[in-house]
């Protein structure tokens, strides 16, 4: 029995993956709809049973933790475990609003009223050294963007971009720089390696 449950602790497989703009986070098609979409299958010969923890949005870049071990899943997407993310913002954003941010923002949510919990925001000093999004982010003729950090313990869809909108500075980029102790760091976009002990990491 004993090597039994060693082997099945060992049949789990862990990714990094960095993903990249206009991606969804699924590795199959589900619906006619979705024929010209991209998706993370296209990246990697990922297992059969392989499920991205805590989705990004279509739009939205960076670091995506990938397992087939749900218990993992279940952990990381508890509010044990902190994600942050850099979004570049429509505006330089006041200090008013990073308050707003910090203490927690009414958005909609399935129809209804949900206010965020507090978390963690601050402004970026300089602009992060992302790589060039493969779609064009709109020039400087347009107005001043900022960057700002933002790390949350709770994940409702496109939560960031709801709050910075509430505030009065839509998200124009957003990509996830952290989840745990997990760093996107120096990883280029599109790039996947597997981890042998994800909560380890985390």
């Amino acid at each position: 029995m004993a090597n039994k449950i060693t082997m099945d602790k060992v049949e789990h497989k862990h990714f990094v993956i960095y993903k990249p703009y206009g991606y969804l986070s699924q590795f199959i098609s589900n619906a006619s709809k979705q024929k010209s979409k991209k998706f993370l299958g296209t990246l990697f010969d990922f297992p059969k049973d392989i499920m991205s923890i805590g989705r990004l949005d279509e739009k939205s870049e960076g670091l995506l933790l990938l397992t087939t071990d749900g218990k993992i899943s279940d952990y990381v997407n508890s509010q044990k475990v902190g994600k942050e993310y850099y979004a570049q913002v429509d505006g330089n954003i006041s200090e008013a609003a990073i308050e707003q941010l910090k203490v927690g923002i009414e958005i909609g949510f399935n129809g209804k009223k949900y206010r965020t919990k507090p978390c963690e925001v601050f402004k970026l000093d300089e602009s992060p050294k992302f790589p060039i999004r493969s779609q064009k982010i709109r020039d400087a003729r347009h107005g001043p963007t900022s960057w700002i950090s933002l790390t949350l313990h709770e994940g409702k869809f496109r939560q960031v971009r709801k709050m910075t909108s509430a505030v009065g500075f839509p998200t124009l980029r957003l990509v996830r720089v952290r989840v745990g102790k997990i760093l996107l760091g120096n990883m280029d976009v599109g790039e996947v390696f597997e981890v042998l002990d994800l909560k380890e990491l985390l």
